[in-house]
């Protein structure tokens, strides 16, 4: 699970945004993306059924995260 969803700093992340555009998820933009956080790590989760290949992205490892629950609700 990433961990962008309880970031203070996920409505202007350039890495969630990153990561958002590879779910192909559509967010709302409220806010500027212009926090770019150090030292991020990504995980890519690869499932192949078939001739089908999904990736699940999800960031695990950040040290610019700054807890705050209920960051991913975009107002």
């Amino acid at each position: 699970m990433c961990i962008c969803v309880n970031c203070l700093h996920i409505k202007r992340c350039q890495t969630y945004s990153f990561i958002e555009h590879h779910h192909k998820t559509i967010i709302p933009k409220t806010q500027k993306i212009s926090f770019i956080p150090i030292n991020t790590l990504i995980q890519v989760s690869i499932q192949k059924k078939g001739k089908v290949t999904h990736l699940d992205w999800d960031l695990v490892e950040c040290l610019s995260f700054v807890e705050k629950p209920g960051s991913w609700f975009f107002e």
